[in-house]
């Protein structure tokens, strides 16, 4: 694990940003790991509504646990969404974590936006990076801050403040969705000495330009689970027209042959 560990860190430092596609179910994730991609993500809203829950309320943790016990078997360094960590306790966080990582889970995201809208207290924020380090000091913990996703005035001031609060508490990577402005990007990347994550936004900046403005990290975040949602309605909706088309859909050996012949 240690190596697999050190691996995903260096995936932030490779002079081109990691292309993090984010999955919800083992389909999604053993799909995307079958195109070559290094690691994959979890989206907690796609977890959650997969699971007919909330998302962003704590409501989701033993979704979350199970569907990463499920994802370590396959081929592909895991980094899981655990929200606010499904817990005000440090010590709870950090116990949650740990039994993460046992399941070989290399990094997770802990985000400081609650489900009320506001920002959680920074040092709230801060003892849990610190005490999910304590435990597992080698995985990768990218701190996320919602200033811009909250729609915070003046965001840029204060994530600065916050994202050097959670580095100094151990953070590795710092996560600034909602974030697009090339230019904003590039200063966030100036004045922190930690990769910096991107939340991709279609029409937005590609990997390219965004490499350019240092950015390590580009999540997709819940873009496909909701593109793949709304090609499930849009194919009912074509069939009900009489305009229906399988191309380019994947086969049903196709998708067969992605899980386990154990079924493990």
């Amino acid at each position: 694990m240690i190596e697999r560990r050190a691996a995903f860190h260096a995936l932030h430092h490779t002079g081109r940003p990691l292309l993090l596609p984010n999955a919800w179910d083992h389909a999604s994730a053993a799909a995307l790991a079958a195109r070559g991609h290094p690691a994959v993500g979890t989206t907690s809203l796609g977890v959650a509504a997969t699971a007919g829950l909330p998302d962003g309320a704590a409501a989701t943790a033993s979704e979350t646990l199970a569907l990463a016990r499920r994802l370590a078997r396959l081929p592909v360094l895991l980094t899981v969404d655990v929200e606010a960590g499904f817990s005000d306790d440090p010590a709870q966080v950090a116990g949650y974590v740990a039994e993460l990582a046992g399941l070989g889970v290399v990094g997770i995201n802990l985000e400081d936006g609650r489900c009320d809208g506001t920002l959680a207290d920074p040092e709230c924020v801060a003892e849990k990076i610190a005490a999910v380090k304590a435990a597992v000091p080698d995985l990768f913990v990218n701190a996320r801050t919602d200033t811009w996703w909250l729609n915070v005035p003046d965001p840029l001031p204060q994530a600065l403040r916050r994202a050097h609060a959670y580095r100094a508490a151990g953070a590795d990577g710092i996560f600034v969705p909602g974030a697009v402005d090339v230019a904003t990007l590039r200063l966030l990347t100036e004045r922190l000495d930690a990769p910096v994550n991107a939340l991709y936004q279609p029409g937005g900046p590609g990997l390219t330009e965004l490499g350019r403005a240092g950015v390590a990290r580009l999540s997709t975040g819940s873009l496909l689970f909701r593109a793949a949602l709304g090609a499930a309605v849009a194919a009912a909706d074509a069939i009900r027209a009489e305009g229906g088309s399988a191309a380019g859909l994947p086969s049903y050996a196709e998708v067969q042959d992605l899980v386990p012949a154990d079924g493990d």
